[in-house]
């Protein structure tokens, strides 16, 4: 909840406006100053801090009358900051999957996924240590939007999620935590066991075997 809130405060502000133009299209500090009724020293303070917390770099250049100008555009990370519906849309997406497989059926799928973007995501691990595959597959969690840790509880190995990328679906059909759980599994190299609470407030828990 935090974390979107401070997206909503960042897109709302002039800094936002500032990456709303610029998702647009690339555009120049005059621009940027004539689309947002600012003047252009304004806007280089902007876009200056922009740049320092990764969202916009500088991609090319416009000929001007004196000196060509230079171009601002957005970064790839910055893509992050804007909403979207992929909740909503992977609950839709089951929901007809859901009619037309079996629950075997529909499992195995999301087992299938679940593998597909593990071998998109990272190159093979198998020379690395547990640690290290654990680590990596932590880093791929969170490149896909989530948020989790490793615990070692009474000699057993858990990876605890603090924020899933899948909750919005999860509730109504917990078979997406299966994408997770495969996801992991080949990530790690070994057997994953989810163990997830899709009651309430979901709360993922996968032990590794």
């Amino acid at each position: 909840m935090k974390e979107t809130g401070w997206r909503e405060r960042l897109l709302q502000s002039t800094r936002g406006r500032v990456l709303q133009q610029l998702r647009q299209r690339d555009r120049t500090v005059n621009e940027l100053a004539a689309a947002l009724g600012l003047t252009d020293n304004a806007v280089r303070a902007h876009l200056l801090s922009l740049e320092r917390d990764g969202l916009v770099h500088q991609s090319g250049a416009q000929p001007g009358v004196r000196k060509p100008h230079a171009l601002y555009a957005l970064t790839a990370q910055s893509e992050q900051i804007f909403p979207k519906a992929y909740g909503t849309l992977l609950d839709l997406v089951l929901s007809v999957l859901e009619r037309k497989l079996t629950p075997r059926e529909l499992r195995a799928a999301m087992r299938e996924i679940g593998r597909e973007v593990a071998r998109s995501r990272i190159t093979p691990l198998a020379a690395k240590s547990r640690d290290s595959r654990i680590k990596a597959a932590l880093s791929v969690l969170q490149e896909l939007g989530g948020s989790a840790v490793a615990e070692v509880r009474e000699g057993r190995h858990w990876i605890r999620g603090n924020g899933c990328p899948l909750a919005a679906a999860t509730a109504r059909h917990p078979e997406a935590c299966f994408i997770a759980e495969s996801l992991l599994s080949e990530l790690i190299g070994t057997r994953v066991k989810q163990r997830c609470c899709h009651n309430g407030s979901p709360s993922c828990l996968f032990e590794l075997r």
